[in-house]
């Protein structure tokens, strides 16, 4: 009985210590780094949840790297924040006691409803500022606004003569000295004929005088 009780009892133990030499052999020390799966840049502080171990939790330091003890076989799940959630699961026949891996994880795209800020708080007040607000004028009525008579004239005076007015301006009045430059306009003091006209007048003036007297 004694035999048989420490045949058993030594089974017991070698069971269990080869149990225990196999669960230290799974033991794999996992490690790499995440990246961006579309620019291939470092994503730091990434949050590592293992599923197969309670949820045990790790993070990625700020150059993307990771190392931590997993089993062979366990699921881990990469999250950060812009990025879709990445689940990996490790393979479960590791011939060595490391495993390395490149993870790559997608930015995370949101579509968001359009929003329209409006400045008026009410429809009642909308209706009151579209009733009274002024609208411009197209191009058409710009154009006939600035070729209008009244519009024309003002700039006339307004505008200064340009570079080539003030050429023709002088063009012209030097033509008209060149072609005035033998005319010659007489003085009437020395003029006879108007000296004849003048005493002509005035003796007329007394001959009238003495008859009305």
């Amino acid at each position: 009985m004694r035999f048989s009780l420490t045949i058993i009892l030594l089974f017991f133990v070698t069971t269990v210590f080869a149990q225990s030499e196999i669960r230290i052999g799974k033991l794999v020390q996992f490690s790499g780094i995440i990246t961006d799966a579309d620019s291939n840049a470092v994503v730091p502080y990434v949050t590592i949840t293992n599923l197969s171990n309670n949820g045990q939790k790790y993070a990625a330091n700020y150059q993307g790297f990771f190392s931590f003890i997993v089993n062979p076989g366990d699921t881990v799940v990469f999250s950060a924040v812009g990025f879709t959630s990445k689940t990996f699961i490790l393979p479960k026949e590791v011939h060595e006691h490391k495993y390395t891996a490149m993870i790559k994880i997608k930015s995370e795209i949101v579509y968001l409803r359009a929003v329209r800020v409006s400045p008026w708080a009410t429809v009642e007040e909308f209706t009151k500022e579209f009733l009274t607000m002024k609208v411009a004028d197209d191009d058409m009525a710009i154009a006939k606004r600035n070729l209008s008579g009244k519009s024309i004239k003002g700039m006339a005076v307004t505008l200064p003569r340009d570079g080539q007015e003030i050429s023709n301006s002088n063009y012209r009045y030097n033509f008209d000295r060149m072609v005035n430059v033998n005319m010659r306009q007489t003085n009437p003091f020395l003029n006879p004929f108007a000296w004849g006209k003048l005493i002509q007048m005035i003796s007329s003036g007394d001959k009238s005088r003495a008859e009305d007297q």
